[in-house]
């Protein structure tokens, strides 16, 4: 049994690696998914006051601290039995629309994009945003770095920066609206819309107009048939702030749906003690290992998830993409994980849109933001906050005693929920594209890594399970310079 390691695993967030074991006919008999770095946050938050998680938790990772930012002021509003402001929530959601914003173009032009913008089998020193300004022209890229410092620009305004922001409080946000502010968001969101839809036409024509790349989105190698999730608003559209958690099953039809608060009647957690890694799993179908199709109890939360899960999108420009979309796949649900970067595109899309509603909302500058809790608590209290984060679900929760100190902590990151998806898709493609006498080359295990990377995982905030031992390695250096003795204790468990 041959051992190849594809480590580090590149453009994501975190660290990570994929083991293949090819047998002596030279096919993949096994692969695993491997992420050797440990957080704990959940622990780190215990002792801490639960009004200070907003601004803890989302030191997890610098790439998507805002959607935790948002879910533990969330969490903290329902600790406190808070109900903030109308108007609070209204900015509140405005940046979390710019930063989805910001965000998806990250993913898709930076990370993910490569893969087609530049080709998967293009030297991995091209595969970047440098190698994606070379193809698309500088103006393009010009144009994506404009996007992203306007998206910064917003969480700055208002969240006085825009990596770790520091608006959302208990009952509401710190910082008002001013007439001058509200000018500059709505200049701000329509270049968002205008990149919107730019972006969907970088898809259209740089990708479905490339042979190759519509036959790697439609074709079974990336493919798995798993449920879907997502938050919806009351007409079942696609809600990145508020709203229920709806499950439909691999067939599209609708087997659960239910407030954020609720969320362990429906998921559940399973470990491994080969990964970091928990493995979410809808209770109704229970654990049946990594498979797919109708009994399994996996279910992904990506993008593409959302839509699936979602009757449609919320803003009109949004749901025209979303119905060409699912007209161009042939139908809903679709199960393609490549996919999933056209459904981000769509996303994008909606939240430039969202984004510029709440900009231009008359009642934005209002200074009523934020409601104060001033008597004691009467006793223990939880609280359950739950948002999209770009990557997929996010809920915290929070058990507090009756001072308002965190007891215990649980966070479910939206990696997390689709690891077992994850997994799943970089096995298969393994499986398919190793084999049969092909050379092994970079190119075909950057198109291994590509089944991965559907998913924009983020790895730091995701690693809270420690099963069994961390990595390990000592090496022994005699007094001459000579390696004397080496020691490892790596992937337990397999």
């Amino acid at each position: 049994m041959k051992r190849i390691n594809i480590a580090p695993i590149t453009r994501l967030e975190g660290h990570g690696k994929i083991t293949l074991f090819v047998d002596d006919q030279g096919d993949v008999a096994n692969a695993y998914f491997q992420v050797p770095e440990f957080r704990g946050f959940e622990a780190f938050c215990e002792g801490r006051p639960v009004e200070e998680m907003p601004r803890i938790t989302q030191r997890i990772c610098g790439v998507c601290p805002t959607a935790h930012h948002m879910a533990a002021a969330k969490a903290a509003d329902a600790v406190y039995g808070l109900t903030p402001p109308i108007n609070g929530l209204r900015i509140r959601e405005l940046v979390y629309s710019a930063f989805c914003c910001g965000d998806h173009a990250t993913h898709f032009y930076i990370l993910g994009g490569p893969d087609f913008l530049v080709g998967p089998d293009a030297p991995a020193a091209e595969r970047n945003i440098l190698g994606i300004v070379a193809k698309v022209g500088a103006q393009a890229g010009k144009r994506v770095i404009r996007h992203l410092a306007e998206a910064h620009e917003v969480l700055s305004l208002l969240g006085g920066r825009f990596v770790h922001p520091v608006l959302a409080l208990p009952g509401g946000v710190a910082k008002a609206v001013t007439p001058e502010m509200q000018q500059r968001l709505i200049e701000i969101g329509e270049s968002a819309v205008e990149f919107g839809t730019f972006t969907m036409g970088i898809w259209r024509d740089a990708i479905l107009g490339n042979d190759q790349f519509r036959d790697m989105i439609m074709g079974q190698t990336y493919y798995h048939q798993t449920h879907s999730m997502g938050l919806v608003d009351e007409n079942n559209l696609v809600n990145f702030y508020d709203g229920h958690v709806r499950v439909v099953d691999v067939e599209g039809n609708e087997v659960a749906r239910y407030a954020p608060a609720d969320y362990r009647d429906h998921v559940a957690e399973h470990v491994e003690p080969w990964s970091y890694l928990k493995f979410p799993y809808l209770r109704k179908f229970g654990w049946k290992g990594l498979t797919d199709g109708m009994e399994s109890g996996i279910y992904r939360a990506t993008p593409l998830g959302r839509l699936n899960a979602a009757d449609g999108m919320a803003t009109p420009l949004a749901q025209e993409a979303y119905e060409e979309f699912y007209d161009y796949m042939g139908g809903k649900p679709v199960h393609a994980t490549l996919a999933t970067h056209w459904a981000r595109a769509i996303e994008l899309l909606y939240a430039a849109e969202r984004q510029l509603e709440l900009a231009k909302h008359p009642e934005l500058t209002d200074p009523n933001i934020r409601i104060i809790h001033e008597a004691a608590m009467g006793g223990p209290s939880e609280g359950i906050g739950t948002v999209e984060a770009p990557r997929g679900t996010l809920t915290h929760h929070y058990i507090t005693d009756e001072q308002g100190i965190v007891q215990k902590a649980n966070l479910i990151v939206g990696t997390t929920n689709n690891h077992g998806a994850i997994c799943m898709s970089i096995k298969k493609a393994a499986q398919e594209l190793i084999g049969g006498g092909r050379e092994i080359t970079q190119g075909l295990l950057n198109r291994v890594e590509m089944a991965f990377r559907a998913y924009d995982p983020c790895l730091g905030c995701a690693t809270h399970s420690l099963p069994g031992q961390m990595d390990l390695e000592v090496s022994v250096i005699g007094p001459d310079g000579e390696l004397m003795a080496r020691l490892v204790r790596d992937e337990p468990g397999v």
